[in-house]
């Protein structure tokens, strides 16, 4: 049960990385990545204004206890000349006790300034990774553009990717529907034709009439071209060659009937 259990956690974690994997934008994790590191910069620069504050801060402290102390020492020897030695004394015990405090916060400024020169180099440090992180991410941002622009590009040009394949099958299927009507449309014609087919309009005709239609057009045209000439030669009119040979042909023959008669004259 466990190793059925540890096998399902395995596929969740591989399909879980896959989903992630297409879900993910490189450029918009190094933008996300520089990000955090303009914020662990600012954080670092925020420590450097608070050292150099406190450091600041002990500068004058120290300037004041300094001052005292040099007060002090004129104060004791202003005493001494005056003869007051008890006087003189007390103010070189405090100067004392002054000249301790400076010594303590002397060591705390050193302190402090060691720690701000620290926090100051590694700001340095941080923001020139920083700056080289950027150009190197914008680099790596403009690589990857490129390089999905120029893979949309052969894929549009080779027909592979997702549109031009649903334009391609858009395109093979109008080509498909065109070819079946297109032979639909010549089947139809070929029978109508053969005469297999009637047509209900009347407009079209079989190869059998249309070849007899085009042989009697064909024979009137020679009945007119024999009468003309008999005409011209005073001869007799032709006859038509054969009995239903057309409408023209039997014209020709009548009028060469009528010509052969004698003209009637009225009373």
């Amino acid at each position: 049960m466990s190793g059925v259990m540890k096998r399902m956690g395995m596929i969740f974690r591989a399909k879980a990385n896959k989903a992630l994997d297409r879900a993910e934008d490189p450029r918009e994790t190094l933008d996300y990545s520089y990000q955090k590191q303009l914020e662990l910069l600012q954080k670092v620069r925020r420590g450097v204004a608070d050292v150099a504050t406190s450091r600041k801060r002990l500068e004058l402290q120290l300037q004041q206890l300094q001052a005292q102390s040099k007060k002090l020492e004129d104060q004791g020897r202003k005493a001494l000349s005056l003869g007051r030695e008890d006087l003189a004394r007390e103010a070189l015990t405090r100067r004392q006790a002054v000249q301790r405090q400076v010594e303590d916060l002397t060591v705390q400024y050193q302190t402090l300034q060691g720690e701000e020169e620290k926090l100051t180099l590694a700001s340095q440090r941080l923001q020139a990774k920083v700056d080289a992180f950027r150009t190197r991410k914008e680099t790596i941002k403009a690589q990857y553009s490129a390089a999905e622009a120029q893979t949309r590009i052969g894929e549009a040009f080779s027909g592979i990717s997702e549109e031009m394949s649903d334009v391609g099958l858009a395109v093979q299927r109008a080509e498909d529907r065109t070819a079946q009507l297109q032979a639909r449309a010549g089947a139809i014609d070929e029978l109508l034709a053969s005469g297999a087919l009637e047509d209900a309009t009347g407009t079209s005709k079989d190869d059998l009439t249309a070849e007899l239609e085009r042989l009697s057009g064909t024979s009137d045209v020679e009945l007119e071209l024999q009468r003309m000439k008999a005409e011209i030669s005073g001869g007799p009119a032709p006859q038509a060659l054969e009995q239903g040979s057309g409408a023209a042909g039997q014209q020709a023959a009548q009028q060469g009937q009528q010509e052969q008669q004698p003209p009637r004259y009225q009373k």
